[in-house]
């Protein structure tokens, strides 16, 4: 009964690790980059959802929209003005720069926003909970794992059946040959990163009814999120979902049967482990060179 309990709440941890792990994956495919800077845009976003709803006072729905479209366009603004004009850059230097930019954006947050941490009012709660059997699910759990589940479906949709996603996974597996086919590579780059952060907008909007909301929110979702990339595969969208549940069951086990001090040294275990067993992750496959 305890485990259920224990693996239905890992689930929805989980499922908000799956969802950044998406948008690292999304990137990575594309570009080859690691966005480090990914936490902090979407904990900018989340910042302009509570502008909307606390300041603005428009409805909830409506700042959630206005939030992930702001996200969009930093991404895609982030990729053409930033990444973009980098001359004759290395993979390690175009991390670098997100690494920069991820600074930048921590400290405009504070600047703007104060460091102090703020509620953000949303229409789910956390004391609402539903007895499902022998478990119970709280209603901000449910709405995790329900907006992940649809997130997911309508990627797949997207990836597999519309011309645009096809040539975004196209531009992922062979940027020469997708240029040669007439695929506009470089908007696809710029459409990659966007929809990347609004992935991230969407993420922070679920992670606030569980904490508070400051410039720092982020930071522990976004080491957590590498790790199930790098367990499920830096290259596989799938293994991205898989290994952020993975790793959201895994480290409610550890914490409650352990404590909860060492829930965050399950994110470096599992990096270390993976990266020294099986580099490739569980679903992507291994390749010695990208051509």
């Amino acid at each position: 009964m305890i485990a259920l309990q224990l693996t239905l709440d890992g689930i929805a941890v989980g499922s908000l690790y799956a969802l950044i792990a998406l948008a690292l994956v999304l990137v990575y495919k594309t570009s080859e980059v690691i966005n480090f800077a990914q936490g902090e845009m979407s904990m900018v976003a989340t910042f302009v959802a509570y502008s909307m709803l606390v300041q603005q006072g428009l409805p909830f729905a409506i700042a959630a929209i206005g939030a992930i479209a702001f996200a969009a366009f930093l991404g895609a603004f982030f990729e053409f003005a930033i990444l973009r004009r980098a001359e004759e850059p290395t993979l390690l230097g175009l991390v670098i720069i997100t690494l920069g930019f991820e600074m930048i954006l921590y400290a405009a947050a504070g600047w703007i926003w104060g460091t102090d941490q703020k509620a953000l009012p949303t229409p789910v709660s956390d004391m609402t909970t539903y007895e499902l059997g022998p478990v119970v699910l709280s209603q901000v759990n449910l709405s995790i794992i329900l907006v992940a589940i649809i997130v997911m479906v309508l990627l797949f949709v997207f990836f597999r059946y519309t011309r645009l996603g096809i040539a975004m996974m196209a531009t992922s597996q062979n940027p020469t040959a997708a240029k040669i086919m007439g695929i506009k590579v470089k908007r696809i780059h710029a459409l990659s990163w966007a929809l990347a952060s609004a992935l991230g907008a969407v993420t922070g909007l679920l992670i606030v009814p569980l904490t508070f909301l400051d410039p720092a929110m982020m930071l522990n979702p976004l080491l957590k999120a590498f790790a199930a990339a790098v367990l499920g595969g830096l290259t596989s969208l799938p293994g991205a979902a898989l290994g952020g549940w993975i790793l959201g069951i895994v480290e409610n086990f550890v914490g409650f049967y352990l404590s909860p001090e060492y829930k965050s040294t399950v994110a470096f275990l599992v990096i270390v482990v993976v990266l020294t067993i099986r580099p490739s992750g569980l679903l992507a496959k291994h390749r010695r060179k990208k051509v």
